[in-house]
């Protein structure tokens, strides 16, 4: 039991706990390079899941290319109750459910949200490293109102990196300087 990947049973109503039936979002860790794989296999298994992309342009030889990275390399998000990770974890290229003392840990439905919501084109997504120092910002105005995040100066624009504290990743995307506040 000390793995924590046994459920604790309430013994006067056997019931499981709430985190094994009710749907919540992990971060599924991958093989290098496999997520859009991963995320084929999860569609072919009908698993609720979220692969964010960017879009970036790579040079090839002869040509210039359009293409969809996934914007946190290494991981993809899926939803389930906790009695289903078996499911996940036969997938090919999974390699765990990210998580503390062999126990995987929910993701909040917000930060997902504000992924998936952060994606619209015209914000211009991109990864960027990991930040846990700096002027807190809160976006009050656009598609990201509510969104608390760490603000940056690039060039001539200001961007707001959006950090997932469980998979130790970040993305930033561009806002109005008028639309944030300072927290």
């Amino acid at each position: 039991m000390s793995s924590g990947l046994s459920p604790r049973i309430d013994s006067e109503t056997c019931n499981w706990p709430a985190e094994y039936v009710e749907p919540r979002w992990y971060a599924v860790y991958t093989c290098a390079n496999q997520e859009k794989r991963v995320a084929d296999q999860f569609v072919q298994r009908c698993l609720e899941h979220f692969l964010p992309t960017f879009e970036t342009v790579r040079r090839w030889k002869d040509r210039k290319v359009r293409i969809q990275q996934p914007l946190f390399s290494g991981y993809v998000f899926i939803r389930l109750a906790l009695r289903d990770r078996l499911r996940v974890l036969q997938v090919p290229n999974v390699v765990r459910l990210v998580g503390f003392n062999g126990s995987p840990a929910a993701l909040p439905d917000q930060e997902i949200e504000t992924l998936r919501t952060s994606l619209n084109p015209e914000l211009g997504a991109a990864p960027h490293p990991y930040l846990k120092e700096g002027k807190r910002v809160r976006v009050v105005r656009g598609p990201l109102v509510g969104t608390e995040g760490i603000l940056i100066r690039r060039k001539s624009a200001f961007r707001v990196v959006l950090s997932i504290d469980l998979i130790m990743r970040a993305a930033s995307v561009e806002v109005d300087v008028a639309d944030i506040e300072r927290i």
